[in-house]
């Protein structure tokens, strides 16, 4: 058991009516370890999650999460996992204190246990001080946080997140970032769905790109930003009068050098750190006085626009409903609220 991975998809498919959502998808995620599903706004990764934790079921193919399947053991599946949508969801005429209680109590945990374990998120969550303070007077950020606290009360082995971070200001969301790598580091599973690249290259040790319902690239961090391109120096001369000399001086430690938009800065194709130390060393040995040099790799965002031919952010398929489940229904499976879904150890 401890062998099968934590989140497995084969070939899932999802249609609503003519439009293929999900076009047969394939991933697996190790447990104790974070992929990132990577993709622009309707793209199909909320599709994914929906049939991953049971709240739509797949037209097609399979999915299993902690080794159980996702249509024919969906009360396994959701005794199993967390789950945390694009929006907090808590209640906002409750205290945060109020929310782990009720959600602790519908989840089964003993009324010994509600208590500490209570205390215990908050102060994980670094919401102690606010904890009996009504929810409506929470920040985008502590609501965020609460969010995920609930969805741990049961302390699930994997932890889907649609977006978690979307909304927040930068310091909110290096914030949730650290929590995140705090439940990895204790072995908890994530999955985690992104628009945001830096996102991803933070927490996700493997990531799965996503364009338009399928696959379009898998791999580490670094494995995608090779694919992508070669790494570039990025030299800046403190002098724009010494451009000339030192595009000479950089061509022959290089070979190719490009003048960047800019009057002071050059680059040339890079293989690592290598060309680094031997530009450095040249300059060092001219009069040319430099201002800065490093070595800069491909990010995400390259590796998305090399993938699609678009940027990630704010690109969305007219092919895809806004909703990702747009107007097809699924009677078979439990309602976005949670209504529908058994209490014990249900997904929220």
């Amino acid at each position: 058991m401890n062998d099968q991975p934590a989140v497995e998809a084969v070939e899932l498919v999802k249609r609503f009516g003519e439009t293929t959502a999900v076009d047969g998808v394939s991933f697996s995620v190790p447990r104790g370890t974070v992929m990132g599903l990577l993709g622009p706004n309707g793209a199909g990764k909320t599709t994914i999650v929906r049939m991953l934790t049971t709240l739509s079921r797949p037209t097609s193919g399979t999915g299993r999460v902690a080794g159980f399947d996702v249509v024919e053991q969906p009360d396994r599946v959701r005794r199993s996992m967390g789950l945390t949508g694009q929006a907090a969801t808590v209640d906002e005429l409750l205290t945060a204190r109020e929310n782990l209680r009720l959600i602790a109590g519908l989840s089964g945990m003993s009324r010994k246990a509600i208590g500490p374990a209570s205390a215990d998120l908050l102060e994980r969550f670094s919401l102690t001080e606010a904890a009996d303070r009504t929810v409506k007077t929470y920040s985008g950020g502590m609501r965020r946080r609460l969010d995920l606290a609930v969805s741990l009360v049961a302390a699930p082995p994997v932890l889907f997140l649609d977006e978690p971070t979307t909304g927040l200001d930068p310091r909110s969301r290096q914030d949730l970032w650290d929590v995140l790598r705090g439940l990895v580091r204790d072995g908890t599973t994530l999955l985690l769905t992104t628009q945001y690249l830096e996102e991803a290259d933070q927490l996700a040790e493997d990531i799965v790109v996503i364009d338009r319902g399928r696959v379009i690239e898998h791999g580490t961090p670094t494995e995608l930003k090779t694919r992508a391109g070669r790494a570039s120096v990025v030299l800046t001369v403190t002098h724009g009068d010494d451009l000339g000399r030192a595009e000479e001086l950089m061509r022959g430690c290089v070979g190719e050098v490009f003048v960047e938009v800019g009057p002071r800065r050059l680059t040339a194709p890079a293989s690592g750190l290598v060309d680094v130390g031997r530009i450095g060393e040249a300059f060092a040995a001219s009069d040319i006085a430099v201002d800065d040099l490093g070595l800069k790799r491909p990010s995400l965002d390259d590796v998305f626009l090399a993938l699609t031919g678009h940027r990630a952010e704010g690109e969305t398929p007219e092919a895809e409903p806004d909703d990702e489940d747009g107007g097809g229904s699924d009677p078979t499976a439990p309602r976005p609220d949670g209504s529908g879904v058994p209490l014990e150890g249900a997904a929220r």
